[in-house]
């Protein structure tokens, strides 16, 4: 269906030359899901782009051929081009919420394709999209016609840009990581939608991601990128056990799994990814390969044969044949801690509403229950995880922790002191104690500063040390999350993404925290850079017995870095305990479906049944009565809509809410319960 031969893409910018993709060889077959992975910068989404013939300006296709089914695609004329565009090839876009029009309505851009390539009346395309809309899942299609993008979820959003990418019937589909901002649950939605819309219109696919997980499961071959090129593909099951090219090998070994040892540091690959402008000498990985010799230095590698059919790599050295043992290294033993007679931090039956205007004169005035009656506590030196879907509340109980939002009601006690209401001029001395690591690094740090500024900021603020010692200070504070002190003069756009999330970590150590509140750490870092950065918050944490909490929908982030998780759904804690018995035992229905919609990097696995969390998160705005998941919940009862369960214990330092939990509890309230349970 499509064919691309020694494709090689050039931007020029200046009197700079970015080379984001060189000599790219791919074969897609009618019908085949072709996944392509590999790190930011690698040429995945610019080779798709290429296909689509929408480079970005000032790029151009310097050799090579693109072939969709007899139709040469290089040089092909802008009316061709647009007449084929979103007609035969279509793609799904990253990020829905910026490629959507905000100015428009769901129906009009859902049927706007239908309007230009098939010369439909407005009538029947809308009738159209209203069908194409109710085949990828929305609910009341007929309704949402008339929503604009904001006024849905981000599953729904992206339901919408598989809906416009489909309208058509493709014969090809790019799906540029279609779920990389979406929760597990609805990610296997996702997936799982636009495999059996793949059967349905008989079209071929390419999936483009850098989860090793989504491809085990949904590709039938995959093509590994690097440096701008292909450097190893065959067929999934063949190339992840019979793996050749070392950067597929170290991606494999760098995900952290479910039942990962929390002793041991995560496998990261060392330094960065190459930067296109730079000349490309000998193989692009050997900088940062362990199996690398001079050869690696100076020859571009040529395309092997691997063991399975269509398996080809690019590798001198190449695993199972030349071996590199990965050593995983212990973490050092917890420091000293002083385990004082309470909790270090305490939440309190915490409670955030946020008002919405009503609607009409006489409307009744209403309120986003974005946190309802969350109660916890985190103990010297100990890590507390909070996991959830998008929209749980888990970020706003993030926000309370560290006094920059005000809880409606509740409490959180620092060393068993309130926080909430203090004056500002106390608030800011206990502030000391409690900081945050910000999800969007780049967004968290002023770009008109220094890294020395910002990292001296705090210090000044507190009025601590000379500008001598703060000067020592910032330097420590660098040598701490492993970067050198050239970095200092640097702005926060000239770092990577692992450089700037270090500098967050490094400016909320700053002032010595007793508790760091750290949301989303590593959601926007590639998984080599993930490693790193999750082996270094661990080997932080212990050193300095520092008490924390982890907000995350990374399941597996969560089982590595903390000791005790909460999940979180619409709002309250559904089920609290420690890591390894939540996680090996799930008491709560909710819990256990987002452990089983969890990728998994083996394609052995890729034929068992998810049985994943349905349907869609209700609004906060109007949650439903007694228990909050029965809407979605198989074992729900009128018992669920009445009472609203609460937590109970099920063992040792393991609590759920709900009247029939998968874990039998220890002193059941009911009879009726304890039957429930039974059966």
């Amino acid at each position: 269906m499509l064919t691309i031969r020694d494709l090689s893409v050039e931007i020029h910018r200046g009197d700079r030359t970015v080379r984001p993709v060189t000599g790219v060889d791919l074969v897609l077959q009618r019908g085949e899901t072709l996944g392509i992975v590999g790190e930011t910068g690698s040429g995945k989404s610019m080779t798709g782009l290429a296909v689509m013939g929408m480079l970005p300006g000032g790029s151009v296709i310097t050799s090579g051929s693109i072939d969709f089914d007899g139709t040469e695609l290089v040089g092909l004329g802008a009316a061709d081009y647009r007449a084929l565009r979103g007609n035969d090839i279509s793609m799904v876009f990253q990020d829905s919420m910026t490629s959507l029009n905000p100015t428009r309505t769901i129906g009009d851009q859902v049927a706007e394709p239908l309007l230009l390539h098939r010369g439909m009346s407005r009538r029947d395309a809308r009738a159209r999209a209203a069908e194409m809309l109710a085949l990828v899942g929305i609910p009341h299609p007929a309704e949402r016609m008339g929503d604009y993008p904001h006024q849905l979820s981000g599953g729904m959003r992206q339901r919408v840009m598989i809906a416009m990418a489909l309208i058509c019937e493709p014969r090809v589909l790019i799906a540029d990581e279609p779920t990389t901002a979406l929760d597990v649950t609805i990610q296997a939605e996702i997936l799982e939608l636009l495999a059996r819309l793949k059967e349905q219109l008989g079209m071929a696919m390419i999936l483009v991601t850098h989860d090793m997980g989504v491809v085990a499961r949904h590709a039938d071959r995959v093509g590994v990128m690097y440096g701008g090129r292909l450097v190893e593909t065959g067929e999934t099951d063949d190339l992840f056990r019979h793996t050749r090219h070392q950067y597929t090998r170290a991606l494999l070994s760098s995900i952290p799994s479910l039942t990962q040892d929390r002793e041991l540091e995560l496998f990261s690959i060392p330094g960065s990814p190459p930067d296109p402008a730079d000349p490309q000498i000998g193989c692009r990985f050997a900088p940062r390969c362990a199996a690398a010799t001079a050869q690696c230095l100076t020859e571009t590698p040529v395309s092997t044969p691997g063991p399975g059919d269509g398996h080809v790599f690019s590798c001198w050295n190449p695993a199972q044949v030349t071996a590199v043992t990965i050593t995983a290294r212990r973490f050092p033993a917890p420091g000293i801690v002083d385990v004082a007679p309470q909790a270090r931090l305490q939440v309190v039956d915490l409670r955030k509403e946020h008002p919405v205007s009503a609607r009409g004169l006489f409307g009744r005035r209403r309120s986003v229950k974005a946190v309802a009656g969350v109660s916890f506590e985190v103990r010297a030196g100990e890590s507390f995880g909070l996991v959830g879907e998008s929209g749980c509340g888990k970020s706003s109980l993030g926000r309370m922790l560290v006094a920059l939002d005000r809880p409606t009601s509740g409490e959180v006690l620092l060393e068993g002191e309130p926080i909430t209401g203090l004056h500002p001029g106390r608030l800011g001395a206990r502030r000391a104690k409690l900081q945050m690591m910000f999800q969007d690094s780049h967004a968290s740090l002023d770009p008109k500063m220094r890294v020395d500024a910002i990292l001296r900021e705090p210090l000044a603020i507190q009025g601590i040390g000379t500008h001598a010692e703060r000067t020592e200070r910032t330097k420590e504070l660098l040598a701490d999350v492993g970067l050198g002190a050239s970095i200092l003069e640097r702005y926060p756009h000239e770092l990577s993404g692992g450089q700037r999330q270090r500098i967050g970590l490094a400016r909320a150590l700053a002032l010595d925290p007793e508790v760091l509140v750290a949301d989303e750490p590593v959601s926007a870092l590639d998984v080599s850079i993930r490693s790193q950065v999750l082996n270094l918050m661990r080997r932080i944490q212990l050193e300095r017995g520092l008490s924390s909490v982890v907000i995350s929908h990374d399941l597996a982030v969560v089982r590595y870095l903390v000791d005790r998780v909460g999940v979180m759904y619409l709002g309250a804690l559904v089920e609290v305990g420690e890591t390894a018995a939540v996680y090996a035992r799930p008491a709560h229905p909710y819990t256990a479906g987002l452990l089983a919609a969890v990728p998994i990097a083996d394609p052995a696995l890729a034929d068992a049944p998810i049985e994943r969390v349905r349907g869609e998160l209700p609004s906060p705005l109007d949650p439903p009565s007694g228990c909050r998941f029965r809407t979605r919940c198989p074992l729900a009862t009128d018992l669920c809509a009445a009472v609203e369960p609460t937590l109970e214990a099920v063992g040792a330092d393991h609590e759920v809410a709900c009247h029939f939990p998968l874990q039998p509890k220890l002193n059941p309230a009911s009879e009726n319960e304890d039957e429930g349970v039974r059966a």
